[in-house]
C-alpha cells in the first residue's frame, strides 16, 4: 500500500520535502533516508523518464518519505501509469481553472469517484494483494497537488481550492513571478500579495498551501505566513552548487 499523508496534510501539519531532478535512484534514498516527509520525483523539468521513476519510487518506499511525481501535463492517462507505480501524490503543473483542476482530481480516482483506468496487477495496489482497499480508499490515501503559477490561476484561486479532492496549492515561484511580469523578483509586494492569496484560499477551504524554497533561510518566514507543504532546493541545485 501507498505511503500516505494525505491526511495529514489536509490536518494541517508543517510537511517538507525536496525536489529531485536528476532521475537518480542514489539522490532518491539520500534524500529519503535524511527526515524529509515527501519527495517530488520531477519528470516535468527533471532529466528522469517514466523509466527512472520505477527504481525511484521503489527506493523511495525502502525510505520514511512518501514519493510524490510531477507529471508533465494534465493528461489523464499521465496519471494512471505514475499511480500503478505506487506514487503518493501527484504534483500536476499550470492548473489555472476549476475545469482543470477537476479533470486532475477525477484523473487520480477511480470511477465512479472519476475516470483513473482499473489495474490490480501494479505496485500501487501491492500487485493485487492489496487491490480491494487500494480501490475502495485510494480517494483518501492519494494526495493531489496543484500547481498554482499563472495569473488566471490566481483569479479562481477560491473555486480551484474549493474543488473536491484538490489537496494542496502549491505555487511554482519562478513560473508565477515570470507570469506576473516580474520574473524572479520573488520580493516584490505583487508576488508577496499573490502568495497570501493562495494561503488564505487554503486556509478558506480547509486545504494546504505549498511552496518551493530556494534557500534555508526562507523556511521560517513561509511557515509562519501560513504554508505548511514546504519543499527546499533540489538534488541538482545541491549538486551544482557544491561544484
Amino acid at each position: 500500500m501507498v505511503n500516505s499523508i494525505r491526511p495529514r496534510i489536509l490536518n494541517g501539519e508543517l510537511l517538507t520535502g525536496t525536489f529531485l531532478n536528476l532521475g537518480s535512484t542514489l539522490t532518491t534514498e539520500m534524500a529519503g533516508n535524511s527526515g524529509f516527509d515527501w519527495l517530488l520525483l520531477d519528470v516535468e523539468h527533471g532529466g528522469g523518464s517514466h523509466s527512472h521513476l520505477i527504481p525511484q519510487i521503489q527506493v523511495a518506499g525502502a525510505t520514511p518519505a512518501a514519493p510524490f511525481v510531477r507529471i508533465e501535463n494534465n493528461d489523464p492517462p499521465r496519471f494512471k501509469r505514475v499511480l500503478d507505480l505506487g506514487a503518493s501524490g501527484i504534483m500536476v503543473p499550470y492548473v489555472s481553472t476549476v475545469e482543470e483542476a477537476e479533470q486532475a482530481v477525477a484523473s487520480m480516482r477511480y470511477p465512479p469517484r472519476g475516470i483513473r483506468g482499473v489495474a490490480k496487477l501494479n505496485r500501487g495496489a501491492s500487485f493485487g494483494v492489496e487491490f480491494d482497499e487500494y480501490f475502495e480508499r485510494g480517494h483518501e490515501l492519494l494526495t493531489t497537488v496543484v500547481q498554482i503559477e499563472t495569473t488566471q490561476a490566481l483569479d479562481n484561486i477560491e473555486d480551484i481550492a474549493a474543488v473536491d479532492g484538490v489537496d494542496v496549492l502549491f505555487i511554482g515561484p519562478l513560473d508565477l513571478s515570470v507570469n506576473l511580469g516580474i520574473p524572479q523578483q520573488f520580493d516584490d509586494p505583487k508576488f508577496q500579495e499573490a502568495k497570501d492569496r493562495v494561503v488564505q484560499a487554503a486556509k478558506n477551504a480547509g486545504k494546504a498551501a505549498g511552496i518551493l524554497l530556494l534557500s534555508p533561510d526562507q523556511v521560517a518566514p513561509t511557515v509562519e505566513s501560513g504554508f505548511t507543504f514546504v519543499a527546499l532546493g533540489s538534488d541538482g541545485g545541491l549538486v551544482a552548487n557544491g561544484m
